[in-house]
C-alpha cells in the first residue's frame, strides 16, 4: 500500500514538474509572436508548419525530433512542411520538393535527400535533383517538365509569401497556427510546439 502511495506521489510530482516546465516557455525567449498572423490551411485544425532547407545542418538535426513528434501528432493538429525559398539556391530545392510531392514520391525521398545533401552531395540545381529522383522512378524529362510549371511556381510563391508574412530570418522555423515561430535544432522545439498547441486549444 505504501509503495502504491509513494508511486502515485512520484507520478504527481513528475506531472507537476512537466507542467511547471511547460509554463516556463515565454514569448521572446522560447518562441516569437507573429505580428501579422496567418490562418490554418485546414479550418478547425491547429496548423503546425515546418520551414526547412535540405542544405541546412540545423534543419537536419531537427528532423529526427520532428519525425518522432509526428508519430504522436494529435488529431486536431494539421502538419505541413514548407520548403523555404528565400534565395535562389533554396528556391531550386523548394521546386524539387514540390515536384516530388506532385509525383507522389516525397514521402520516400525526403529523408534520403536530406542525408545525401548533408553527406556532401551537391543536389541543389535542377539537373542534380532530376538525376537524384530517377532512383524513385521519376524520369528526368518528367521532373523537368514540372520543375518550372505554373503549379510549382505558385507553390514556391506561396512559400515566399508566408516566409515574409511570418518574418522568418532563417530555418529551421516551426510556425504554430500562424501565430508563433519556434526555432532551434533539438527536442525542445517540439516541446515548445506542444505547449503552443495546448495554448491554442485552450483559447478555443
Amino acid at each position: 500500500m505504501k509503495k502504491f502511495i509513494l508511486s502515485s506521489m512520484t507520478a504527481m510530482v513528475m506531472a507537476f514538474s512537466a507542467q511547471a516546465m511547460a509554463a516556463d516557455y515565454v514569448a521572446g525567449k522560447d518562441y516569437t509572436i507573429i505580428q501579422n498572423p496567418g490562418k490554418s490551411a485546414v479550418p478547425g485544425k491547429i496548423e503546425v508548419r515546418e520551414f526547412f532547407w535540405y542544405g541546412c545542418p540545423h534543419c537536419f538535426k531537427l528532423e529526427p525530433h520532428m519525425q518522432t513528434w509526428l508519430k504522436k501528432i494529435p488529431k486536431d493538429v494539421y502538419f505541413v512542411r514548407t520548403p523555404a525559398a528565400m534565395n535562389k539556391v533554396w528556391e531550386q530545392n523548394a521546386r524539387g520538393y514540390y515536384v516530388s510531392e506532385a509525383l507522389g514520391v516525397r514521402k520516400y525521398s525526403h529523408i534520403p535527400l536530406f542525408h545525401a545533401v548533408q553527406g556532401g552531395q551537391q543536389i541543389f540545381d535542377q539537373a542534380s535533383q532530376a538525376k537524384f529522383f530517377t532512383q524513385y522512378g521519376v524520369p528526368e524529362a518528367k521532373f523537368n517538365s514540372l520543375y518550372n510549371s505554373f503549379a510549382i511556381t505558385a507553390k514556391v510563391a506561396e512559400s515566399n509569401k508566408l516566409g515574409q508574412q511570418y518574418q522568418l530570418s532563417g530555418v529551421p522555423a516551426v510556425v504554430v497556427n500562424g501565430k508563433y515561430v519556434v526555432q532551434g535544432e533539438n527536442e525542445k522545439v517540439t516541446q515548445v510546439v506542444d505547449y503552443l498547441i495546448n495554448k491554442e486549444r485552450t483559447a478555443k
